[in-house]
Order: C-alpha cells, then structure tokens, then sequence
C-alpha cells in the first residue's frame, strides 16, 4: 500500500479530486518541475496534426474477423503495440477497414493505451503502416512541421510525461483516459539540437525493429524452402480436413484424444517427414524440452531478485515481471543464450498465445522465466539454435504443438507426441545462415531498445538540467 501526504492545493489544482491516482503518480512534482523551466513550453494540441482532432482514440465498432490474410488486415490491440513481433495478429476484415479508414496506423505516431492499463506508450514502427487498430489505444499524430515526432515520443515516455499522461485517468474498474485529458499537457521545446538527437535515435530505433520483424520472416521461410517445402498459413490450415467424422487405427496408443490424431496435423507431419527431418528431442540437450519448476514467489528488492518473466509479458518488446527472491526458486528459472521459450499452458483460441515461441539473446538471458514456458534447447553440435527457433516460431509448429495438446481447461503438451514432433533438417551450411539470420535480428531488436532509451535519458537529463 501506498501512502503519501498532499498539501490541499494540490487538490485545488486537480479539480478537488479526491482519489489518489493524480497525487501518487507523480504528475504534480512533473508539472513543478516543468514549471521552472525557462524554455518555451507548448501544448501538446499545438504540436499534433490538425490540432485536438491529431489526437484520437479509434472508433467503437462490431468486429468482424477473417482467416484469409488476403481478405483482412492486421489488427492491433492495446498490449499488441508492445509486442516485438507482429507476425500473429488476428485479421479484421477488409471491407470493415475500407469503411473507416481512421482504423489505420501510420509510422511514427506515439500510441498510448487509454483504456485498462493506461499509459504504456509505443512507436508506430515503418511495419505497422497499413495495420487497423482498436479504439483501446490513442493516437498521438505529430506535425512534422512543428515539432520532431521522435522528439515529441521520447518526451512523452519519460518519467515526466508518463506520470502527466495518467493522472487524467478516470474509472472506478476499468480505467480510461480520454484526449482532452492530454490535449493541454506541457511540451518544453530545447532547440533543434537536442530535439533532433532524440528524433534520430526513435527514428533509429522504429526502422531496427522493422528490420528484425522482416529477418525473423526471412529466417523462416528459407528454413521451409530449403528443405522443398513452404510453411503453411491460418488459412491453408482452417481450410483444410474437417477434425470431425474422421477414422485412424492407433497400435499402443500413449493418448486416446481425437485431437492428437487430427488429419490435418497427420497431414502436416507427413509433408515434413516426406523431407530431410529429424524429431525435436533428438535437437535438443538431453533433460530439456520441458516446463520449469513450480515455486513459491517471494517478493524482494531487485539486488536479492530475479525479475519473473511471464508467458503473456515474455512477447512484449520490454517485458515486465515480478522481482522475486532469489533464495525462493531454483536454478531452472534461468536459461541459456539461445533456448527457445514456448507458451505451454492456455487454452486453444484463435488469438491466444499458448503455443506461441520467443527466442532468448542477449538482456533477456538475464531475466528468469516462469514454470508455464517450454524450454527448447537445441543441441549446437546438431542443430544450431538460432536455426531452430526460426522453426518453432512458425505456423506449422505452432499447429502441431496445439495438436499434441492434453488436458481439460488448460492445455498442455503431451511429452511423448513433443519429442516426436518432425522438424526440417536443411544442410549445415544453410542451417548456420539461418542462425545467423535470427542472431541478427535479435541485435537489432536490442539495439533498438537501447536507442529509444538513450533518447529517453536525453530528454529527461535536459529537463533536469533546465530546471
């Protein structure tokens, strides 16, 4: 719990509101600090496109969903803005887009989620161009003749801006924020120097992640076409062999559930073993391919903590979690460079990420990971890592690994069908190119978060040095 003392003029200042949200998150020590400095402040209407109408949530509409990628358009909800990889969005119709184009994204607008969560802040990435997105989330569109849109999204992720965005937040379970909440908020101006150093290092950091989403696409695909074959889609998938009315003979079965025996995993496994293949346990390190432990989860400051990655959190470009005491959990919360973590318990919706698969590099080996994530680490001397994970993010891996599912509410693997599971084997040379390739990609992916927060840091040190 929280507890913080106000002087009565604060309450003046926020319209005489009484609930603590607006005095505890340190909008006001913003707003004094601002207040002192001696450079020119604007508000943040003055600086968006056509004025207030530069800031907007999307409309409120019935949603009409499609399988056929040809047919429909990404769409992003309020966590999707902070995913890293955008591959699996769900699909909103086309005809629903054409009919409200203000549904679209465009580069280089700041996203705020208002509704929920309020206050998580992305940058509309040159790959997000084209995608629709729920009226979850608010639009920030920058005039590029007033001020540096990258600017103005470093301004508004600092620790001055967050706090000023979310004290206008209302609601008693669901919180929201609407754009007169933000329309006036102080923007400091220092010059075209400063400005265009943080724009740049946005600008930077926008086009690495794009570049990563591109490579990890292209890391899959020449994975598939080496080996003759081409990674299915949704659709191939759903239109294919109804699960339904259909007859196997099974000799010792380890499992009696029609789900594991579907035509169209049986299908999709013989197409990979009609190639160059070896079953996934054999590619990974003897005693993997499993869950972690279960453990109690203490609290604790983060010098005696590992901070606890979820299986929801683990996809977001900047995962959160829990700091939990070190003493409390054993050694199978860490994973090594490389291990391929999988969404192993959840349930078999459409847009549910149980089964989805992230790759661990660089600063998230430094995290721990929870009990609900598979570890897949593939054995170097056989196949390389990197080259794995450019399977296990596919969607024919992700249709087998819901195939092999046991359990009532949720889901999870069935271990015998997981170490039987058919993986592509291209030639060593194009194996360690396509390694390569993920390695690469997840550099940027990094670098692009140190840039935005390098950017960030220079603008909080000049307010700090205004002041």
């Amino acid at each position: 719990m929280k507890e913080k003392i106000v002087p009565s003029a604060w309450l003046e200042q926020e319209g005489r509101r009484l609930d603590c949200g607006p005095h505890l998150s340190g909008a006001m020590e913003a707003k004094f600090l601002l207040a002192k400095l001696s450079v020119t402040k604007s508000p943040l209407c003055k600086l968006t496109r056509d004025g207030l109408a530069g800031i907007f949530n999307g409309p409120r509409f019935s949603r009409t969903y499609v399988l056929d990628e040809t047919q429909g358009v990404p769409f992003l909800g309020s966590t999707d803005i902070l995913s890293a990889d955008l591959s699996y969005l769900p699909m909103l119709a086309r005809s629903q887009v054409k009919a409200q184009p203000e549904l679209l994204i465009d580069e280089g607008w700041t996203l705020i989620s208002c509704s929920g969560t309020v206050g998580r802040i992305a940058v509309s990435r040159p790959d997000m161009k084209g995608m629709a997105g729920s009226q979850h989330f608010m639009r920030v569109i920058p005039d590029p003749g007033k001020i540096q849109p990258g600017y103005l999204h470093a301004y508004l992720s600092s620790r001055f801006g967050v706090p000023l965005i979310v004290s206008g937040t209302y609601g008693s379970i669901i919180q929201h924020i609407e754009p007169l909440h933000i329309a006036n908020l102080p923007v400091p101006r220092f010059g075209d120097r400063i400005e265009k150093q943080a724009a740049a290092k946005v600008a930077e950091a926008a086009r690495l992640r794009s570049e990563y989403q591109s490579q990890v696409r292209t890391a899959t695909r020449k994975l598939f076409e080496s080996v003759g074959l081409n990674d299915i889609t949704s659709r191939t998938w759903h239109s294919g062999t109804p699960d339904l009315g259909f007859v196997r003979k099974i000799a010792s079965p380890a499992s009696l559930r029609a789900l594991n025996f579907n035509p169209r995993f049986a299908q999709l496994c013989e197409a990979v073993r009609s190639r160059s293949w070896r079953p996934l346990g054999a590619l990974c390190k003897p005693g993997t391919l499993k869950r972690g432990g279960r453990y109690k989860r203490i609290d604790a400051d983060p010098e005696y903590s590992y901070q606890l990655i979820g299986q929801k959190e683990i996809f977001w470009l900047r995962p959160e979690g829990r700091w939990i005491a070190k003493k409390s959990v054993g050694d199978d919360v860490l994973v090594e460079p490389g291990t391929t973590l999988v969404s192993a318990q959840g349930t078999l919706g459409e847009s549910e990420l149980y089964c989805r698969a992230e790759f661990v590099w660089g600063p998230a080996v430094e995290a721990a990971y929870s009990e609900h994530l598979l570890r897949v680490v593939s054995d170097e001397t056989v196949m390389p890592r990197g080259c794995l994970f450019a399977f296990m993010r596919s969607e024919t891996a992700f249709r087998m690994l819901r195939s092999i599912s046991m359990g009532t509410k949720l889901q999870d693997h069935h271990p015998d069908y997981l170490r039987a599971l058919p993986v592509p084997y291209p030639d060593t040379r194009t194996q360690q190119e396509i390694h390569e390739l993920v390695i690469d990609a997840y550099e940027k992916r990094h670098r692009s978060v140190r840039l935005e927060d390098e950017a960030v840091d220079l603008v909080e040190r000049a307010i700090e040095g205004g002041a």
